[in-house]
């Protein structure tokens, strides 16, 4: 398959090109620079993208946008969060429409979409949530809309903790468990729904040649509460995880809005159309997975 991938020097688009390139497929990254060889460039900005460039895609994987955590979410910032990954999508699936093809539109979406539920268990057929990344999220997923219109089979896919040593949450959190200084996050009876990246990239290319569409959630089949989440990253690491985290200084540090959205909410959700269409889990429990990544 020849594939194009928007946001292909994320985490994410980084392992999924590796894995991609490696299975023999030949995976096509968007950039917002000249493009070289091999590469399509776009610029979601200025809405400037050549429907001619899609030619000879079999699928485009989305996953262009502005990192959620990075900084305070201040008005631009929310902007930006908001118009890097809305905009883009418009764009790409507008150009799809207009071209014909490719085939496969898989777009990033995010489990944030179900808002803070706790310990109701969510899967795709629940209703959206309240909150900026519910109202991102369902924005995000609407964009995709003149593709699916034009006949191309979108899948949208929403996504949880992503679990990688190379960066994203993890990489945050590891330093401060190395040092013995992990813990709960205030009650720690947050639920996260997380996924081994592994299995993020293994779900995507399942999905390429699957026939799912709609929302998809990408997320391991078994979600834990932040308190268990904080005992495994100790007992993974061989430290002390006793440290409880108060809301006081993550929401002075990021802002309230911030530290309640990605550290203080939570979804227990269920990749419920995975499972049904047989994708098998590398890493469905949560210490195999940690073990895995610090070892």
């Amino acid at each position: 398959m020849r594939v194009g991938i928007t946001g292909a020097s994320g985490l994410i688009g980084t392992a999924l090109t590796e894995r991609l390139r490696q299975a023999g497929h030949q995976a096509v990254p968007f950039v917002r620079r000249t493009p070289s060889d091999g590469e399509i460039g776009w610029d979601p900005q200025r809405q400037v993208l050549d429907a001619g460039d899609l030619a000879g895609l079999d699928a485009v994987v989305n996953l262009a946008g502005a990192g959620i955590g990075d900084r305070r979410w201040t008005d631009a910032r929310k902007r930006e969060i908001y118009d890097s990954r809305v905009a883009a999508t418009e764009l790409l699936a507008g150009t799809i429409a207009r071209s014909g093809g490719p085939g496969t539109l898989l777009s990033g979406s995010a489990v944030g979409i179900y808002g803070d539920r706790g310990d109701e268990i969510v899967d795709e057929h629940s209703t959206t949530g309240a909150g900026f990344l519910s109202e991102v999220a369902s924005a995000w997923e609407a964009a995709t809309a003149p593709a699916e219109q034009a006949g191309t089979r979108v899948a949208c896919l929403r996504t949880g903790i992503v679990l990688s040593d190379r960066g994203g949450a993890l990489g945050k959190m590891l330093p401060l468990f190395k040092f013995g200084l992990g813990g709960r996050f205030g009650s720690g009876r947050q639920w996260m729904s997380w996924i081994h990246i592994d299995d993020e990239v293994g779900a995507i290319e399942h999905l390429l040649t699957s026939a799912i569409s709609g929302a998809v959630n990408l997320t391991a089949p078994e979600p834990v509460p932040n308190a268990e989440f904080a005992s495994e990253m100790g007992r993974a690491l061989h430290r002390p995880a006793r440290v409880p985290v108060p809301k006081l200084g993550p929401r002075l540090l990021l802002g309230s809005e911030l530290a309640g959205a990605l550290l203080f909410e939570g979804q227990r959700v269920q990749p419920t159309k995975l499972l049904a269409d047989g994708y098998a889990f590398r890493y469905p429990s949560l210490r195999p997975s940690l073990s895995a990544i610090t070892a």
